[in-house]
């Protein structure tokens, strides 16, 4: 049985310290918002990634409220997060300050063959119970972080990286999601998983990540519902 899993406050404090780098991002470590109509094409994303040390992980400890009001954010990330680990097998779930971290097993989860970007079989009806989870929680933003094994150069899998990410956000908008809710960014080979010098070990790092995040809107709700 799969189990959520919470970062404490204590532990987090330690992570904002180590995610500095991320919180503080240059214009090449910065991904793209996505800002187009619902159901539209995300293939031209504005800037590019190529930081090496970023993580969903960061970038959810960089965006804390804190205080009461970012209790009242984590009690609605517990129940998404519930109900991401109740509906999606596969889905590895982590609760982490305010935010929530989504990676995935290699058998269930969001995965592409060798230099591929399509979404399908599997892949598409994990993404599919996400974008129904994400429709009935309409003020979270949602990171999308695309990687690659290290089969080929550099710079092509930071271009893969990039085609598989979007691959996935398009997929998600095509299923009703609202496109501006999303951003993608892109690490090619640099952040694996697994070791690459197995075939099972080049799978589970061709992969995407998410991460789920309180939105301007569900933050301001989170300071006037508490005072904070």
């Amino acid at each position: 049985m799969r189990h959520t899993r919470t970062i404490t406050a204590l532990f987090a404090f330690f992570l904002i310290a180590g995610c500095s780098t991320v919180k503080n991002a240059n214009n090449k470590q910065k991904g793209a918002v996505i800002g187009a109509s619902g159901g539209a094409v995300i293939g031209g994303v504005i800037g590019n990634n190529v930081g090496k040390g970023n993580s969903v992980l960061g970038a959810i400890i960089g965006g804390v409220v804190g205080g009461v009001a970012g209790g009242y954010i984590g009690d609605r990330m517990d129940r998404q997060a519930e109900r991401i680990e109740e509906e999606v097998p596969g889905a590895e779930v982590t609760r982490v300050g305010e935010g929530i971290n989504v990676t995935f097993t290699e058998d269930a989860g969001v995965y592409f063959e060798t230099n591929r970007d399509e979404v399908k079989g599997t892949s598409a009806e994990t993404l599919g119970r996400l974008a129904g989870i994400f429709q009935e929680y309409p003020k979270t933003v949602i990171l999308i972080e695309g990687h690659t094994d290290s089969a080929g150069s550099e710079e092509y899998n930071l271009a893969l990286s990039k085609r598989r990410a979007e691959s996935v956000a398009n997929y998600l908008i095509a299923q009703g999601v609202d496109a501006s809710r999303f951003t993608v960014k892109w690490y090619g080979e640099s952040q694996p998983r697994a070791d690459n010098s197995t075939p099972e070990g080049k799978a589970q790092n061709r992969r995407v990540e998410l991460g789920i995040m309180a939105s301007e809107a569900l933050k301001e709700e989170a300071r006037k519902e508490t005072g904070n």
